[in-house]
């Protein structure tokens, strides 16, 4: 294997910590495999005295088939693992742990579902709930915090209390641990058994942690405990890429480690191997806004060609952009696969727009995780539901679900069959005169709506028949947040537009909904085609060109992103997204949405400062 200086140094290192700054392809995994190889050749240390630790399954898979390729044939018992399955080994050592103790995410999700129903709560209508739950459930156990000082933000603080203590009597009832409980548990077993400890420390003697910047204050406690007494530790990582601050990540660890470890080696893997001198100049000109961090100077790669631009629009023209892109290839003659080309976004209903245009010009494209259906979310079966009922149709679950929505207080009694008429309304209520107006002005409502494209009926809904007051009302009730909902709909009255009937509509929809469909069961095969993806899915990889779409406030940073650390997390999120693309990045924003003009994001605007 071949070393720059900066690598050299970092693999030659021996013994003692060691905390290596290493940006985006800067060949960090060669680094620590070179380091590795070192440690058993020239230092002379045994294979078993040494642990690797990563954050993903894949990822130490990838490490120990690099290793054992570098060792040419050779298998050293090296071991390599996640900070999860280091853990499980440990205990299941000590406690004889099997898989029947293990609470597996479906598991998981099932038990929460079960105590949100038990509860009367149906947020979880919404697809993004229950993740958000178990999300800040983790951020809990993951930092050591106690329940009653946690603040969610995701429902009312009394009522995420109630579920996080059921979820844990129910669990403890059924002897089962979560992959949080790990961590937990082992770090107790280390405070509570000294001896169990330095059977550990003995067996472990060189420690090596890959994406560093990924840690939480848990596995943190873990690994000083474990690499104690020798403090052989040898961290890898980018506070720059820290973006996983939503499950209990913390880049401030990284500083933390130098004031835990003063006589630490500090290094700097200086060169992107990855990116072009433009694309590198023009991310970490972004990232240095951030205040936290560690100063970085990396240099890019001289290249013939390498390109970062801004677009800016009114709405992005997906065909425009694969025009774009068409000229590219001519001007580099090149040929490029559409593999090598990735959309990324911060959040998946942005990515609605692209896959129908991507359907719409029968170009192939790839998911690499679950994009969820804008069309499964429960308004936009409220407007089909609406829409189906002006066509005609009198299906009594169209009735049920849309009946009081807005409010009506229209019984359930009133629609005897599988199949509803008006007249069995009225007829339900004729004693009631009140009642007969809310029927004729429910008839009204549908016969206006059926003479409307879908954009013009979304438009009537909203404002003539009282939608909009139904989901702040919704919103209050469910202490969600109002806005979140108001941009649910929008993004549907947005996606109506270009249909001039609701019958066209719904076909694009059953269309639509097909085709992710058959992404999500071609997800795991090898595929071909443009590659979908959020910003957090992107970390690690790479693609000759990135479209970073929806630069906007609100969307990057988030609108949620409220706090300032939070906010410079959301930086690093746009510098990750940056810094996959090797030779042309193409950042796009719209400057009018949803009938409302909207701002770039303020990384956009730092990217154009003093030009």
């Amino acid at each position: 294997m071949s070393f720059n200086q900066a690598q050299q140094e970092a693999v030659s290192h021996n013994e003692g910590p060691c905390l290596v700054l290493a940006g985006p392809g800067s060949g960090k995994t060669l680094t620590i495999v070179g380091r590795i190889q070192k440690l058993i050749q020239t230092y002379h240390v045994s294979p078993e005295e040494i642990l690797v630790i990563t954050f993903t399954k894949y990822a130490a898979v990838e490490m120990k088939n690099r290793f054992f390729s570098a060792m040419k044939g050779t298998r050293p018992a090296v071991t390599f693992g996640t900070f999860h399955g280091i853990y499980y080994g440990i205990l299941k050592w000590a406690y004889r742990f099997g898989p029947e103790n293990i609470l597996s995410e479906e598991e998981k999700r099932q038990m929460l579902l079960q105590i949100v129903n038990r509860k009367e709560i149906d947020e979880f209508e919404e697809e993004d709930f229950l993740k958000e739950i178990i999300s800040e459930i983790g951020i809990v156990k993951n930092n050591g915090l106690k329940i009653e000082e946690y603040e969610t933000t995701i429902c009312g603080k009394e009522t995420f209390r109630e579920i996080y203590r059921e979820y844990e009597r129910k669990r403890n009832e059924e002897r089962k641990i979560d992959f949080d409980d790990m961590l937990l548990l082992c770090r107790d077993l280390f405070i509570k058994r000294p001896d169990i400890l330095k059977k550990w420390q003995e067996k472990f003697r060189y420690i090596l942690i890959d994406e560093f910047q990924d840690i939480n204050q848990v596995q943190y406690d873990v690994i000083r405990m474990l690499a104690a007494p020798e403090n052989n530790l040898f961290v890898v990582g980018d506070d720059d890429q820290s973006i996983y601050g939503f499950r209990g990540a913390d880049s401030r660890l990284m500083f933390q480690f130098q004031k835990d470890f003063p006589d630490a080696k500090q290094l700097l893997l200086d060169v992107n191997y990855r990116s072009s001198k433009n694309i590198v100049k023009n991310s970490l000109k972004v990232i240095a806004n951030n205040e936290v961090r560690f100063d970085k100077k990396i240099p890019g790669m001289e290249r013939k060609w390498g390109d970062t631009a801004c677009t800016g629009s009114e709405r992005i023209r997906w065909r425009k952009l694969l025009m774009w892109w068409n000229r590219s290839k001519n001007r580099w003659k090149q040929e490029f696969w559409a593999e090598e080309i990735a959309v990324l976004f911060r959040v998946h209903t942005d990515a609605r727009a692209v896959v129908e245009a991507l359907i719409d010009e029968k170009i192939p494209f790839q998911m690499r995780e679950h994009l969820p259906n804008l069309y499964n979310h429960f308004i936009a079966k409220d407007i089909m539901a609406y829409f189906r009922l002006a066509m005609g149709q009198r299906e009594r679950k169209d009735f049920l679900q849309v009946m009081n929505r807005p409010k009506r207080y229209l019984g359930r009694d009133c629609l005897p069959g599988r199949v509803v008429s008006f007249e069995e309304m009225r007829k339900f209520y004729c004693d009631k005169e009140w009642m007969q107006d809310r029927i004729d002005q429910f008839e009204w409502d549908l016969k206006m709506l059926a003479k409307m494209a879908p954009y013009a009926a979304i438009q009537y809904l909203k404002k003539k028949i009282g939608y909009d007051e139904f989901l702040r009302e919704y919103a209050t009730t469910k202490n969600m947040k109002a806005a979140d909902l108001r941009e649910v709909l929008s993004e549907i009255e947005e996606a109506a537009k270009p249909f001039q009937t609701m019958e066209e509509w719904f076909v694009h929809v059953e269309e639509y909904t097909e085709a992710l469909k058959k992404k999500e069961q071609q997800k795991e095969q090898n595929q071909e085609g443009v590659r979908l993806m959020t910003l957090h899915a992107s970390k690690g990889l790479e693609f000759h060109t990135v479209f970073l779409i929806e630069a906007n406030e609100g969307r990057i940073p988030y609108q949620k992103a409220e706090k300032e650390q939070n906010v410079e997390e959301e930086r690093r999120l746009f510098y990750v997204g940056m810094t996959r693309a090797k030779d042309v990045l193409k950042i796009t924003y719209v400057k009018i949405k949803n009938g409302k003009e909207i701002s770039p994001s303020r990384f956009v605007e730092e990217l154009f400062e003093g030009v």
